[in-house]
């Protein structure tokens, strides 16, 4: 089941990582059958030119936009200068460095042609982030927008392994030395013949602490994700326009901003700040119709809504990344009368495994599982437990965990199924519940409390703007729920409004579950992603 095809990798080092077969996930490839040679950057871009695609758009950022013909120009001459000038042969890992934006992609998709493993970061990183990934996957090489470059050249000055450090430019002016370097490069590149099971996309996981983790990712899966999800739950066309605020170093927006809309000959438009305004004002110039981001930005966005914004034109607004609030959806539901797709991925899975539809959707649930994956609630023990009760999350499909040189593979994949670290609820109908990551789960006083539940309950109360709750360490009662708030305009913090927000969560759900601590804030933590930071939250406590 697990074997693997002949590799067109020079450097095999990615392959040789591999962790043992028999720590393996159970694959089930059946709907899902590609030629053994396989090159998703071929796939995501001159095949669409090949169904006569080309006059397409394919990215808008910038200020301009780029067909499909274009598109496959432009990373043709660039997997040119990566092979003649730089040196990268198929299988050396090449680090991206940017924001998203048009040039990310083309470098991305060049790479990727050349048969190189491309590893996305962020522009956050600091040389010192930077040099742990350089080091974990022996990067030969980064290609780097200019304006980022300090930090990346910070990191090479002592890395064994980084040698070529070439900068892009990120903006519409091609003035850099990659962008001279394709400038008089031929339009026609020969894809290299990578082996549907090879090595594409090294995807290291978001809040890793310590020894970074690396999710090890084929050609067939970057197509996948696209031929599953994107096909099925949001059904894509070539006239769809995508935007979002992942990040494309991680791989939630990888799929949203690129992959799904490249595979069917949509369009990508892609922001530099994808703040709520931003979004918003890109929605309404390009009638934007396809939008990933977390349920903290759809909260602004609806509120930018009672100023006169327009999202008529979007038919699929996508949630994930963190659970997706009650509220929020009702909000969502009752100004746009357009469904709001929640879904659950994991790095270790690439992309989303399971998902609301626009036929059947619900709110506080997450939906049933994308065509192609199985899941189950479990125990500690490994057993399936039965309808209604919370467990944790295992899942098998089409994509799976395959950690690089780690250990840690042993923990996540138990007897062939991928155990994520979410705890869930599968009702009597089939549809999963989230109840909250495994190490968000409160226990106080000898009950089980999910984080997310007692969210949303404080978030339907008028005065909340954002909360996030955690567990305090407490004497009496092991922990106890403690709620970090932000408030609306015009709400005044004080005790008053704590006994207001702790009876309206009483009256909400189960008293028990109320917080017995409200931190009133300014502003939470969270990522580039918009997942709000809990652990920032309990190391500041």
């Amino acid at each position: 089941m697990n074997t693997l095809g002949k590799s067109a990798h020079v450097d095999t080092f990615t392959r040789d990582n591999l962790p043992p077969v028999d720590q393996w996930p159970e694959f089930l490839l059946d709907g899902f059958d590609y030629p053994n040679q396989l090159n998703a950057g071929y796939e995501l871009c001159d095949a669409m030119v090949e169904r006569g695609l080309g006059d397409h758009t394919a990215l808008i950022g910038n200020g301009r936009r780029r067909t499909y013909k274009e598109l496959v120009d432009w990373t043709n001459r660039l997997a040119h200068a990566l092979v003649d000038d730089l040196g990268v042969k198929p299988g050396n890992r090449v680090l991206i460095r940017s924001a998203n934006n048009p040039a990310m992609v083309a470098c991305w998709l060049a790479a990727t042609k050349a048969g190189a493993v491309v590893v996305n970061t962020m522009p956050m990183l600091r040389a010192a982030e930077l040099t742990k990934i350089v080091d974990k996957a022996e990067i030969t090489h980064a290609l780097c927008d200019t304006r980022l470059m300090d930090e990346m050249e910070a990191c090479t000055k002592d890395s064994t392994f980084l040698k070529v450090v070439t900068g892009f430019d990120g903006t519409s002016n091609h003035d850099a030395e990659l962008d001279r370097l394709a400038l008089e490069k031929p339009v026609q590149f020969t894809p290299c013949p990578t082996s549907r099971d090879d090595v594409a996309l090294l995807g290291f996981t978001s809040g890793t602490t310590g020894d970074p983790k690396a999710t090890m990712h084929f050609h067939r899966d970057l197509l996948i994700i696209a031929d599953g999800y994107a096909k099925e739950v949001l059904g894509v066309t070539p006239e769809d326009v995508f935007i979002g605020s992942p990040p494309l170093a991680f791989t939630f927006g990888l799929g949203g901003l690129a992959i799904f809309p490249l595979r069917f000959g949509a369009a990508a438009t892609l922001l530099e700040n994808a703040s709520p305004p931003n979004m918003i004002e890109i929605i309404e110039k390009y009638k934007a119709t396809v939008c990933f981001t977390a349920p903290t930005a759809y909260r602004a966005m609806l509120a930018a809504m009672a100023e006169g914004a327009d999202l008529s034109s979007l038919r699929a607004a996508v949630s994930a990344g963190e659970t997706l609030p009650k509220p929020v959806y009702d909000d969502w539901m009752r100004k746009t009368g357009k469904p709001m797709l929640d879904g659950i991925g994991a790095t270790e899975m690439l992309h989303i495994f399971i998902s609301n539809r626009f036929d059947d959707h619900r709110p506080a649930c997450t939906g049933k599982p994308v065509t192609g994956y199985e899941v189950k609630v479990i125990d500690d023990t490994g057993q399936e437990l039965p309808a209604g009760e919370v467990g944790r999350l295992a899942v098998r499909g089409p994509t799976g965990c395959r950690y690089m040189a780690d250990d840690r593979q042993a923990g996540y994949v138990l007897d062939g199924w991928n155990v994520t670290g979410d705890s869930f609820m599968k009702d009597q109908d089939g549809y999963l519940h989230f109840a909250a990551r495994n190490d968000d789960m409160i226990i106080s006083s000898g009950y089980n409390i999910a984080g997310p539940e007692v969210e949303a309950a404080l978030l339907s109360h008028p005065d909340i703007a954002e909360c996030a709750v955690i567990g305090a360490p407490d004497d009496a009662r092991g922990s106890i729920v403690q709620a970090h708030v932000v408030l609306n305009a015009g709400a005044v913090p004080g005790d008053p409004l704590i006994k207001a927000l702790q009876d309206h969560v009483k009256a909400t759900i189960a008293p028990f579950k109320y917080p017995r601590s409200v931190v009133f804030t300014k502003a939470l933590p969270k990522t580039e992603t918009g997942k709000i930071q809990r652990f920032r939250l309990k190391e500041s406590g």
